[in-house]
């Protein structure tokens, strides 16, 4: 293993250098203009335009354009307000800052010889479009790249589906989960809510592992509900991206951005309230500590019961952060944040005899008083970019986290036929930390007349979970592991027990896991009109021999060792007929680690799957709609299955951990991403996604899947559509109105049916679709915002099934409030 790590070093150490020289030998490189990269000579001493922009009441102003008048450079401010021109001759300059819905306005600049020109600018609201917009540049589908991606490259550049929520739209709608955010990423979905201990998600057809949930780019345990008001954005970068990560799930993967220092001060205060006893405070405040030195520190404590009755919650969040700028191209930021978050585990109404949701009222809670889950989660961070030239940088980022959680509670609710139910207990203790570094190198030059944006890097993680089990105080005349027995549909049936159970630590398991990967990736501009992105990344995957400890005998049993790696190359082409199309076609791979062992008795080999995914990205109306068309087919032509036959070709397989990769699923869908602003004030945005995610190989051999049947939990259909309107020039200035609605088509609960099952029943349990309906309305007078929702207008009544054990009811209708002071 250290041998592996010392020798990826060198590669990438090698890398790096070649990369240099081959830089310094260059006659012609490229330069960054904001996120829209051009290419010419580059100048010996070239200075560097920074600024800074706000509107009147003080707050960053994103997404405003900034052009050199007369000079095709450009740069459009990110979320707080920054913006940066590099590679800017000598010389006096004119800016001309612009945005719908703002007064333009024109700034005289000097440029001094290598050096940062750093200018503040304020923007007076305009309630009148601009009759004249030096760049129309809109915050659409397809203005930002996301930092998941590791290299800036323009969406329009980019051959594959991606979506950024930001925190405007976040504090519209009032999230307060990573659910009620990814409800607007098109073709992203909430799949199951086991016992409410999680949020799991799927895309086009594929379940997220939890290798595919990211926080400032570092993975981190999805096990605990991340905390939403520390977020400036959500990025989701759709389909494939093992190039970029290794081992993930083909669907895609989610990045949570969180809130930066500032140079300005600033910061907020607020309260939110609403159905069910919730209350939620919150700061957040950020400055400079000297010119160098800029912090940022917010935090939230959250109380809230539930439309179930007996759980409860309460949440604990704080995150601070320092960011150092060490000259004028290095800085290094620091971060980290901690989470505490005790609740009741709560696996809903259940089901009876294994066929069908129990009809229970939504409030119904069938566990006991005492239950509980207590989750920690700590993350720190530290990442250092370091810019060698306008056309070079290097970013490197350590990143720590410690995972625990204490469980104990009754668990599956699967009762029978007439409502009786034996309740089982789970009784467990988890503890994780986990290490990942990486290094990435990128780069823009040309050979020849063929302009190059590079990629490069290394990483590498491990994590270290221990797992301890305990012992459950058996009871008489029922099966072992169990509480008590109740009748869910008439709890007076018996008498239920209320005492919490004696029990003890019998067995501790350690499992630790070594990940990591090298990649390189190339976007070439073939022309005007034509790109090419092509990469290529070799992973592996160490999962050491885990260590059993009986801890009442203090014997420990080793297991055993397994190591894969694969290969996953990336190929996409994309054609611009004009400057506000671009049409894309791309082949990506990625692989999942499988159990079992082949008919040889060897550790079985991952699968690979291949995806293919075609589409089309539109901006519109001067920028004011963005409307992208995605489809894909995303193929596992060598699924895990049952083995067919023993090692001597003819003796069938009854030993469903004899497995061979035999098997295939097929994933085909079309997504519609939409984003539109008709007029000042206004913002729209939704999409529809289409799904058929099935089994279409599987041999003929007991405990294989059915071929032809529908995985569980993948919903054919899902649209997401949301209006959001500000009032300007009237007497209601200020006042904001929203609507928002989500639909989730028919999918499946349950398990997937095998073959020669010992069930005698189908094990897929149906559930509806559903559609919720949120208003909200909000007035901005001075430094002081009020909002309010309802959420779920309709009351509408519908599931979350994982499996057939853990049937949670959505919430009803609710009111959600927030008051909120900005300083």
């Amino acid at each position: 293993m250290q041998k592996l790590i010392v020798e990826m070093g060198r590669f990438y150490l090698a890398l790096c250098i070649c990369s240099c020289f081959y830089l310094g030998s260059n006659a012609q490189t490229a330069k960054f203009i904001g996120e829209t990269p051009t290419y010419e000579t580059p100048v010996g001493d070239a200075g560097t335009i920074r600024g800074h922009v706000l509107t009147t009441d003080g707050q960053p102003a994103a997404d405003v354009n900034i052009a050199v008048k007369g000079h095709h450079k450009y740069a459009v401010t990110d979320a707080h307000g920054n913006f940066t021109i590099r590679n800017v001759k000598p010389g006096n300059y004119v800016l001309v800052v612009s945005m719908v819905g703002l007064q333009g306005q024109e700034k005289d600049v000097a440029v001094a010889a290598n050096s940062n020109t750093n200018i503040e600018l304020t923007l007076v609201e305009n309630h009148h479009e601009l009759s004249e917009i030096t760049i129309t540049t809109q915050t659409g589908l397809n203005s930002k790249a996301v930092s998941i991606g590791k290299i800036a490259i323009d969406p329009m550049d980019l051959p594959q589906g991606i979506t950024i929520i930001g925190e405007k739209l976040m504090r519209d709608q009032q999230v307060q989960r990573l659910s009620d955010v990814i409800k607007n990423v098109n073709g992203v979905y909430l799949s199951t809510t086991r016992a409410n201990t999680q949020e799991s998600f799927s895309a086009r057809g594929y379940a997220f592992s939890s290798s595919n949930l990211f926080k400032n780019g570092a993975r981190v345990n999805s096990g605990a509900m991340p905390e939403m008001s520390s977020l400036e954005s959500v990025e989701v970068l759709k389909g494939s991206a093992a190039i970029l990560y290794g081992q993930v799930s083909p669907g895609g993967v989610v990045n949570m951005v969180t809130k930066q220092p500032k140079f300005t001060f600033g910061g907020e205060v607020a309260m939110r309230a609403g159905s069910y006893d919730l209350y939620k405070p919150s700061f957040d405040v950020y400055g400079p500590l000297s010119k160098n030195i800029a912090y940022r520190v917010n935090g939230t404590f959250e109380s809230a019961k539930s439309y179930r009755d007996v759980v409860s919650s309460k949440r604990y969040y704080v995150n601070p952060s320092l960011l150092f700028k060490l000259n004028d191209k290095t800085e290094l930021v620091l971060e980290a944040d901690y989470l505490r978050h005790d609740f009741t585990p709560d696996f809903g109404i259940g089901s009876l005899d294994n066929t069908k949701i129990a009809d229970l009222p939504r409030s119904r809670f069938l566990g006991t008083p005492w239950q509980y889950a207590k989750t920690r989660q700590t993350t720190a961070t530290a990442t250092l970019k370091h810019e060698f030239n306008p056309n070079w940088q290097i970013n490197t980022s350590l990143s720590y986290q410690n995972y625990e959680r204490d469980y104990f509670s009754t668990e599956r609710i699967q009762a029978a036929a007439n409502g009786d139910w034996v309740r089982p207990l789970g009784r467990t203790f988890t503890h994780e930390n986990y290490y990942v570094g990486q290094v990435n190198l990128t780069g823009k030059f040309k050979t020849g007349g063929v302009e190059h944006t590079l990629l490069s890097g290394i990483d590498a993680d491990h994590y270290l979970t221990t797992n301890d089990a305990f012992s459950i105080p058996a009871v008489a005349g029922l099966p072992a592991g169990s509480y008590d027995r109740i009748n869910i549909l008439d709890q007076s049936k018996f008498v239920q027990r209320s005492d919490i159970p004696v029990t003890n630590r019998i067995r501790q398991i350690e499992l630790p896991v070594n990940r990591g990967g090298i990649y390189v990736q190339d976007l070439i501009k073939l022309s005007s009109k034509v790109n090419l992105l092509a990469g290529m990344r070799w992973s592996y995957v160490f999962s050491d021999r885990p260590d059993s400890t009986n801890l009442v005998t203090n014997v420990t049993t080793k297991g055993s060792s397994k190591y894969d790696n694969a290969f996953s190359p990336r190929v996409g082409l994309v054609y611009k007929p004009g400057k506000h199309t671009s049409v894309f076609a791309s082949y990506s791979n990625a692989f999942n680690v499988n159990s079992g062992v082949d008919i040889d008795g060897q550790a079985l080999d991952p699968s690979l799957i291949d995806q293919y995914e075609i589409g089309i990205k539109n901006e519109l109306l001067k920028g004011k709609l963005s409307l992208n068309v995605t489809a894909y087919r995303i193929k596992n032509n060598n699924l895990a299955q049952t083995a067919p036959f023993l090692k001597d070709g003819v003796t069938p397989n009854a030993n469903t951990g004899i497995r061979a990769l035999v098997g295939e699923t097929t994933s085909d869908g079309v997504e519609v991403d939409l984003a539109a602003h008709p007029v000042a004030g206004m913002d729209i945005r939704g999409g529809y996604s289409y799904n058929f995610m099935r089994y279409t190989k599987t041999p003929n051999a007991k405990g294989n899947f059915v071929e032809g049947e529908r995985l569980v939990t993948t919903p054919a259909h899902t649209a997401n559509t949301s209006v959001f309107y500000t009032l300007s020039g009237t007497r209601l200035k200020g006042l904001r109105l929203g609507a928002s609605i989500f639909y989730t088509g028919k999918r499946f609960g349950g398990w997937n049916n095998t073959i020669d099952q010992a069930q005698n029943y189908n094990r897929l349990i149906p559930v509806d679709a559903f559609t919720t309906v949120d208003l909200t309305v909000g007035y901005n007078f001075s430094k002081v915002s009020v909002l309010a929702k309802v959420a779920n207008v309709t009351n509408t009544y519908n599931y979350y099934l994982h499996e057939n054990y853990s049937v949670n009811p959505i919430a009803p209708t609710q009111l959600i409030g927030t008051v909120s002071y900005r300083f």
